[in-house]
């Protein structure tokens, strides 16, 4: 497009990180137990859910560890989606992400009886894995842990079936594998919708 400039950090990736920021500061400093009770999101079971934490739990994190790996993936995949698809389409797929992520998570939560609150943007950021390996499949890139390159579409088939294996394994406990898929689920509906491959209504009717 005539006139554009790439960025490094795109108005909604940027905006995204120093809110998780912001949320993530807020907790330290202050009571950790009204910010879990009130923005985390919880179980139906529990009795404390509430429709906005499907969105609000995408920016609580659990430690430096969880929103540093975050928001290194968000901006490491988001900026080069955000830069390809514009802020407006890109925060509309973001949320998605996370609130479907965060649907799922409700949904095996109600299975599994259990009361406990979920929180961080993996959601998202799976979400944006696929969108990148669907829109960058031979890009390359390089795993953290081993130092391994390969392209884009082959990472995402392989944390993929990573989160499958862990999700019904059940070997990483704490870890909300399913919202992950989740995530990654209505990520590839939403695209596939865009793409004209999935349609609400039918021209004939």
């Amino acid at each position: 497009m005539y006139g554009y400039t790439y960025s490094q950090f795109p108005p909604v990736v940027k905006n995204l990180m120093i809110i998780n920021g912001l949320f993530f500061l807020a907790k330290m400093i202050g009571s950790m137990g009204f910010v879990l009770n009130r923005l985390a999101l919880w179980s139906v079971a529990s009795g404390q859910f509430e429709a906005w934490q499907l969105v609000t739990y995408g920016f609580l994190h659990g430690g430096f560890w969880h929103i540093g790996m975050n928001m290194f993936a968000l901006w490491m995949f988001g900026t080069q989606i955000e830069n390809t698809w514009g802020s407006r389409r890109f925060a509309i797929f973001y949320f998605v992400c996370v609130a479907g992520a965060g649907a799922v998570q409700l949904l095996v939560s109600l299975i599994e009886g259990g009361v406990y609150p979920t929180v961080g943007a993996s959601g998202g950021v799976f979400g944006l894995l696929l969108a990148f390996g669907m829109l960058f499949p031979n890009r390359m890139i390089v795993l953290l842990f081993p130092p391994i390159p390969m392209k884009a579409k082959y990472f995402v088939i392989l944390f993929g079936v990573l989160e499958l294996v862990s999700a019904f394994s059940g070997s990483q406990p704490g870890i909300a594998n399913w919202a992950h898929l989740g995530g990654m689920a209505f990520g590839y509906v939403l695209i596939q919708y865009w793409r004209g491959r999935f349609r609400l209504w039918s021209d004939r009717w």
